[in-house]
């Protein structure tokens, strides 16, 4: 009898509404001497689809105490104290935040970084540059709702560009707001970067003298067309503005200064207008100017979190590897790379260094980030934070296993089998061919609110999550032989792991889906076209159905110049156009198949998924639209979120 409330505690598992009310962490700020941090735990409200969290401090011995703020919102932590706003003021406390003195009074801003003397302050706002409106450029019809436009870029990500552009901005503490230096002013460049920079796009010189941040300087279809951001470096005695990274083609991100103040970092692309290149980590002598390209020689490319270690003497970094995300070490001297961590996780942000021991975030497939110590003497883990626990004890968690698949070309592919809780391998279970999106974007033990492998395999249903071709963590030969070649050898590396999986005896071969989002969503509408009856159902979010239209209608035209090959009219046609597009093959469709669109998904837009659904319906095929119009590339909203999951799994249980 005493084991009864254990056991049926055990048969729960993860649902779509305990996925979403899982409490997120996210850690605030970190002291100066890396003794201590502030993190928040947040849970999101279904109800309001707002989110409500605690703010925590926590020293090394693990100790966690509750820290009230009140309304204000941290900025950053220094040797000066605490920094946090409330409105439109900033408030420092130099005792650990028992109390707050008003510090500076700086307006609606955002992204605010204040100098290391703490006499000067950089912060970004919208400035208004282009009257792209048509109540802007005709003052006298200000209810008119006309967009004029006679270049590209005129819409990005999500948003439409309404002629304001993120502006970086300087002042001293001794004077008002309103003197604040516009570094960028007049031009129509972004810093931070759209859609998704932020105070990371710009830096202080340690002292204080200097101020360095990123930006594009090109705009219209030249902007469309390149990934060349560029790191420059304002002085403010001389007001002269230098380009640190001036012949360095591709993107340069992420600047950081060493604790000891003589080097700076930042990850560097090589070439111009592929956003998947091998990410490095460049190092300058912050005296002499001089660059060094740490990893350079490593065959994988950096794709996580980045930090200087505390003597300077080694950069760590997390990385893809081998179907994870891994921390790693280079030698700033030695350039040799070293891994320290392994095993079925991913190892996110790298957050405190003391004595040889890292902080870091953890996730798995199962498990929301929590905070994890890493011995980096012996690799061991310890879990510091555990801010789901309850949550978790009621769930039975299913496995994980990576299986190694011949492809077609005789290659050795990494494939993922996440299975149910309770897995049973003597009864066959449906299966779900999960295709990843990017197209260059890692397979790991992520844990996400849109694509959850735990939530699928809770449903009772195995997931295969093949690392084909365009997967970094396997080398860059690897991760780069997608590129002109989307229904090519990727797609034979799904058909590869989909006939390789309905070998094994718990996979019911006659119930397997194919499903996935973006180039995912792409691939599964090739693959209907093409699977020879491998599949029962299909489900694509966002996919690329039409490549010529969607080459006419995309907003970032590096992307599509670069893995595409070129544009639809040049002669002769590429294979993308042509071969590889999804619309050729819509003859051959003959399976129920699922489309899912947002409706301001501008790198996807609606059309690519009105087109799929509208083609599948006039075949005569089972098919379903769910439609989001205030949704973008992603699923963002909750509820929205709810819908999808139980749409999602409403038809497999239809169609599979």
């Amino acid at each position: 009898m005493a084991a009864t409330p254990f056991m049926m505690n055990a048969q729960q598992v993860m649902t779509a509404e305990t996925m979403w009310t899982l409490n997120r962490l996210g850690v605030q700020s970190v002291s100066p001497d890396h003794q201590s941090l502030i993190y928040k735990v947040s849970k999101t409200d279904l109800k309001t689809e707002k989110s409500n969290s605690e703010t925590f401090w926590l020293d090394l011995s693990g100790r966690a105490t509750k820290l009230d703020l009140g309304k204000k919102s941290l900025i950053q932590w220094d040797k000066n104290g605490i920094y946090a706003l409330e409105k439109n003021q900033i408030y420092l406390s130099k005792d650990s935040g028992k109390t707050w003195a008003e510090f500076y009074n700086i307006g609606e801003v955002d992204n605010i970084v204040i100098s290391p003397d703490g006499k000067k302050v950089a912060f970004s706002k919208a400035v208004h540059i282009e009257n792209l409106l048509g109540k802007d450029k005709h003052k006298d019809l200000p209810k008119t709702t006309a967009q004029i436009y006679t270049d590209l870029n005129h819409r990005h990500w999500d948003a439409w560009n309404e002629g304001s552009y993120n502006h970086v901005f300087t002042v001293n503490v001794s004077e008002s707001v309103d003197k604040a230096k516009d570094l960028l002013e007049g031009k129509p460049f972004d810093s931070p970067q759209k859609p998704f920079g932020g105070a990371e796009d710009f830096v202080w010189s340690p002292d204080s003298s200097e101020l360095l941040y990123v930006t594009k300087p090109k705009s219209g279809e030249e902007y469309a067309r390149s990934t060349n951001t560029d790191i420059f470096v304002y002085n403010l005695a001389s007001g002269k503005t230098t380009n640190l990274s001036e012949g360095m083609m591709g993107y340069d991100l992420n600047p950081k200064f060493s604790p000891d103040g003589k080097s700076l970092l930042w990850l560097s692309m090589e070439r111009d207008g592929y956003e998947a290149d091998k990410n490095d980590i460049v190092v300058m002598d912050w005296k002499s100017k001089s660059k060094t390209n740490l990893t350079k020689a490593w065959d994988e490319s950096v794709t996580g979190d980045v930090a200087w270690s505390k003597d300077a003497k080694s950069v760590y970094f997390t990385a893809a590897f081998r179907g994870t995300k891994q921390l790693f070490s280079v030698d700033a001297k030695s350039k040799s790379v070293k891994q320290i961590t392994k095993g079925d996780f991913d190892i996110n942000d790298i957050v405190i260094d003391n004595k040889n021991k890292l902080w870091v975030t953890k996730t798995d497939i199962n498990h929301n980030a929590d905070l994890f110590e890493v011995d980096l003497k012996t690799s061991a883990l310890k879990q510091i934070t555990d801010v789901n626990k309850d949550n978790y004890s009621k769930l039975t968690a299913g496995k994980s296993e990576l299986k190694m698949v011949k492809t077609s070309d005789g290659k050795e592919m990494g494939v993922w089998f996440h299975y149910p809780p309770n897995f049973d391998p003597n009864k066959k279970y449906p299966t779900l061919l999960y295709c990843q999106g990017g197209p260059q974007s890692a397979l790991t033990q992520f844990f996400s609110t849109r694509w959850n492998f735990a939530l699928m395999a809770a449903n009772d249903y195995i997931v295969v999550a093949p690392n084909r071709r365009g997967m970094p963590g396997w080398g860059v030969e690897w991760n780069e032989q997608i590129s002109g070649d989307w229904g090519g050898q990727p797609i034979r590396d799904y058909l590869s792991a989909a006939d390789f999986a309905k070998t094994l005896p718990y996979v019911d071969g006659s119930r397997m889906a194919a499903v996935g989002a973006s180039y995912g969503g792409y691939s599964v509408f090739m693959l209907a076209g093409i699977h020879q009856n491998r599949f029962k159902t299909f489900i694509a979010h966002d996919g690329l159905f039409d490549m010529r239209s969607w080459y006419a209608t995309t907003e970032e035209l590096w992307f599509a110049d670069w893995d595409l090959k070129g544009s639809y009219w040049f002669k002769p046609m590429q294979k993308a156009y042509a071969k590889y597009n999804p619309i050729n093959h819509v003859e051959r469709w003959n399976t129920p198949i699922m489309v899912i669109q947002g409706g301001i998904d501008f790198r996807v837009p609606y059309e690519q998924g009105q087109m799929a659904f509208q083609s599948a319906k006039l075949k005569g095929l089972k098919t379903k639209f769910l439609y989001f119009p205030n949704e973008n590339h992603w699923v963002l909203h909750p509820q929205n979120g709810l819908v999808w999951q139980r749409e999602f799994f409403e038809w497999l249980k239809e169609t599979l």
